[in-house]
């Protein structure tokens, strides 16, 4: 017996719900690309009439800028506000690492990431739209460290470029091969912070 096709399978949400398309979208676009994929064919995965479909988004643009607020509500779980002041500036920067190592370890997140290398230079603003959701935490990345440097614990002259090589230091261990090596194996994540953030501190310590 042949298995189910996708809309045929009773785990699929058939509750015409925007959740429920937005789940499908996920699945077909981080496989097939952006551009491969017809509004058709999210209908079919998703479990719902294609007119369904069109009552909920009015093309796959906005389905996508769905799937991008739902990474922006996970980063903003994993960098909560009121996390710069919980703790001396150790403390602080381990749980930022921390909370951009968990936000970052799903393999969704990787897939998105690809899809934007891929896809990006044909839909520029899909570029746009991510960078849009990430962006706002690396400022607010900057204005602490800015802060740092304004009461004395850092010598930070560049703040913004420090918190680019902060996720630097700990991208290059982690994100950056499973980007390119889907079986690549990253490093300990208390490993990753533990070294990320002395490296960053025998630098910019005051």
């Amino acid at each position: 017996m042949k298995p189910p096709s996708p809309s045929e399978n009773p785990s699929t949400p058939r509750t015409g719900s925007r959740a429920a398309i937005v789940n499908a979208a996920e699945r077909l676009f981080l496989n097939r690309g952006f551009g491969g994929v017809s509004m058709d064919e999210l209908a079919e995965e998703a479990g719902v009439a294609r007119r369904t479909l069109y009552n909920q988004f009015a093309s796959k643009e906005d389905i996508l800028r769905e799937m991008l607020l739902r990474i922006s509500t996970q980063l903003g779980r994993a960098l909560p506000p009121g996390i710069e002041t919980q703790g001396d500036v150790e403390e602080v920067l381990g749980l930022i690492a921390r909370g951009v190592l968990a936000f970052q370890a799903p393999p969704e997140f990787v897939g998105l990431l690809r899809m934007t290398v891929a896809d990006g230079r044909q839909f520029p603003w899909i570029t746009a739209a991510l960078d849009s959701v990430l962006k706002p935490y690396l400022d607010r990345f900057e204005r602490y460290l800015s802060h740092l440097m304004s009461v004395g614990v850092l010598d930070c002259p560049h703040p913004f470029m420090a918190a680019q090589q902060f996720l630097g230091l700990l991208n290059g261990s982690t994100l950056w091969p499973r980007l390119f090596s889907p079986d690549s194996v990253s490093s300990s994540p208390d490993t990753v912070v533990e070294e990320a953030v002395r490296m960053f501190l025998a630098r910019y310590r005051a």
